[in-house]
């Protein structure tokens, strides 16, 4: 697996919900919407879109391609904000494209409930999985276009990797939040959707999931970096089942 490349050659606007600065930009293949290494998070949000992106593929999830974008210095660009050019100017090099969705809306709250039970227990467990710490009311991170919810903005997934000094064999066992998630209604049917979804995240698939991320992204030892993470997740699978042996209890306990 690996990404396709592109270059940026104009900036048009800088989105400003998020604190992630991403652009609007046109590219040699399309318009793109482009997420910046130079960021105040850096390049630990692009590491977690790449990985849980392909993760997103391999469950039959609708998530934009990704593809890496190079930003070369002095690029034209529409918005002459000064903080916007500077954050350009941190951010020369590669930076995370994705597929410009035309015509999508954000997911309104009043469809949370109203969503598909297959799609929306999918992305349930994808995000218990990765650790989502979005996807709730505040930001759901989903849109809707031609009838299909899109994932996006996948960030804040994988937060081990922020501070690797600190991960312990007990953190790929953590809780998650079910009942603050925006398909939190979706809990009952996990066990059964864990046994569908599962088998498809392999170990095979999570290398795959993170070969592509840049060893300047990764960081460190990047082959070891990379290990670190398939074994991080490989091991998050492996405590699902009794993670969601404790859903019931935990939903009653919150209703």
């Amino acid at each position: 697996m690996s990404l396709d490349h592109t270059l940026v050659t104009r900036v048009h606007r800088r989105e400003r919900k998020g604190s992630s600065s991403p652009v609007v930009a046109e590219t040699t293949d399309g318009m793109r919407f482009v997420k910046l290494h130079g960021a105040s998070q850096g390049a630990a949000p692009l590491v977690a879109e790449i990985i849980v992106g392909a993760l997103g593929d391999a469950l039959g999830l609708s998530v934009p391609a990704r593809a890496v974008v190079q930003l070369p210095r002095d690029v034209p660009s529409d918005d002459q904000n000064d903080e916007l050019r500077d954050l350009l100017e941190a951010s020369v090099g590669m930076n995370l494209g994705f597929e410009w969705l035309e015509g999508a809306r954000d997911l309104g709250a009043s469809e949370f409930a109203t969503a598909n039970l297959v799609v929306a227990s999918r992305v349930l467990w994808l995000d218990m999985l990765v650790q989502n710490l979005d996807r709730t009311p505040r930001n759901a991170n989903l849109m809707m276009r031609r009838g299909t919810i899109w994932l996006i903005d996948h960030g804040a997934c994988l937060p081990f990797q922020h501070d690797w000094s600190n991960v312990t064999e007990s953190h790929p066992s953590r809780a998650y939040d079910v009942a603050g998630h925006v398909f939190g209604w979706a809990a009952p049917v996990l066990p059964d959707v864990h046994a569908h979804c599962a088998p498809l995240i392999t170990r095979e698939v999570l290398r795959a999931a993170v070969q592509p991320v840049p060893d300047a992204w990764i960081g460190g030892d990047a082959a070891r970096r990379r290990e670190g993470v398939v074994a991080y997740l490989w091991k998050r699978l492996a405590a699902m089942p009794k993670l969601l042996a404790t859903l019931p209890a935990q939903s009653q306990s919150t209703s």
